[in-house]
């Protein structure tokens, strides 16, 4: 059996240096693995070099989307106004909403004079141009807003959406718990400055990460140029998107209060980057740094797929049941974020029970697989029983009893 990372590479020998770290009858396999062979001799490991600081910002950070590993950063954790940034946790929630059957494409949704006088033309921010008290398609509102970064659509979708843009302010802060945003409040739509309205680099990271993984068609919006509405043609302010063919999103952002922000994302062959710049200086600047974020996150960090779901990791000893093993794995795909060529350093150690007796259920949580790199812990998961084992009749359990009692000692 052999596994492959999400780079190629196979990973056969790394689950073999797994099973090595286990011994029945340890309370707790503690012990380092040898660390999985490269296939030819690697030279000494070369200090990766800092990332490149963003020339002004408030709060940056490089995010690994496969595994959400945070590669470098500063400030990520700090309170920061979003701005149109916003916008992506509302295009979240509108692709939530319709993938619940609650709202659909090709609803009309009413560009309300709410709507059009606190996000149209007549003010200061950004808007798509939609007419006031006349309707559009949900599908062109969430472009106008997504392209255009339409403050006006971004009401007239909450309204439509929840009534009031203050209700869809709740199930704004409702999805982002979910997502695992801790640090965040929303109280509107669209981003426009308020003191209740806020959020880290960290967590925007972490909304990028799941619209790009639980709404892939909402997010692409995010790559397109251009789109006109009412006779109207405004570009997507994201520069990136025409300096670097892997870019694909994600929101600019701006207003005094916030500075110029970006998050953006790229993905180069099978890997994909997050960048959050928030408090520049200029929109060129924010394009510059983002750039820069991504292109040392791609040189200097490659992602791997250590297990995969089902597939058996090792076996544990079981007493008192129908079968004398069970199976460990993993309930969801590991994967690890590391420093290019460092892959073979990689230390994976199991933790499990001393003994454990039938019955077992399949997915029940057995124990951790953990994986190191300089003695940091990199990435760990539950291990669960891949296979049920049912409890075996009177005299095996009480031979097992025995046995188990005997080797006590």
């Amino acid at each position: 059996m052999k596994f492959r990372s999400a780079t190629g590479a196979p990973v056969g020998v790394f689950a073999a240096a797994l099973a090595a770290t286990f011994s029945i009858g340890l309370a707790l396999a503690q012990a380092p693995a040898p660390a999985p062979q490269p296939a030819a001799a690697a030279p000494a490991a070369v200090a990766i070099p800092d990332a490149p600081r963003p020339a002004q910002s408030t709060a940056w950070l490089v995010m690994d989307y496969a595994t959400g590993q945070v590669l470098a950063g500063e400030n990520i954790d700090a309170r920061v106004e979003p701005a149109s940034i916003t916008k992506v946790m509302t295009a979240y929630v509108v692709a939530a909403e319709t993938a619940a059957g609650k709202v659909g494409p090709d609803d009309q949704v009413l560009m309300s004079e709410r709507a059009w006088r606190e996000g149209g033309a007549r003010t200061d921010g950004s808007f798509s141009g939609f007419p006031v008290n006349q309707r559009a398609s949900l599908l062109d509102m969430e472009k106008g807003m997504a392209v255009q970064s339409g403050n006006d659509a971004a009401i007239a979708l909450a309204e439509h959406v929840a009534g009031t843009q203050e209700a869809f302010a709740d199930l704004m802060n409702s999805y982002a718990a979910r997502i695992g945003m801790k640090n965040t409040r929303f109280v509107n739509a669209h981003g426009l400055s308020s003191p209740e309205h806020y959020s880290t680099a960290h967590d925007l990271a972490l909304l990028g990460r799941a619209f790009i993984r639980d709404y892939p068609e909402a997010y692409a919006f995010n790559s397109i140029k251009e789109f006109t509405v009412n006779g109207i043609t405004q570009p997507n302010r994201n520069l990136l998107l025409w300096r670097d063919p892997s870019v694909d999103g994600i929101k600019t952002g701006h207003h005094s209060g916030a500075g110029y922000c970006l998050m953006s994302s790229a993905k180069r062959g099978d890997q994909r980057l997050i960048a959050v710049v928030m408090g520049s200086n200029s929109e060129r600047q924010r394009a510059d740094d983002s750039l820069a974020l991504l292109n040392w996150g791609f040189r200097f960090y490659e992602t791997h797929k250590l297990y995969e779901p089902g597939k058996p990791v090792a076996q544990l000893k079981v007493w008192k049941g129908k079968a004398d093993q069970v199976q460990l794995g993993v309930a969801e795909p590991l994967l690890v974020s590391v420093p290019r060529g460092r892959y073979g350093e990689l230390k994976p150690v199991m933790e499990v029970p001393k003994s454990l007796v039938a019955p077992i259920a399949a997915g029940q949580e057995i124990g951790t697989v953990k994986v190191s790199l300089d003695d940091q812990v990199v990435a760990q998961a539950p291990l669960v029983a891949i296979n049920t084992v049912e409890e075996a009749g009177f005299f095996k359990r009480l031979w097992d009893a025995f046995w188990m009692w005997w080797e006590s000692d």
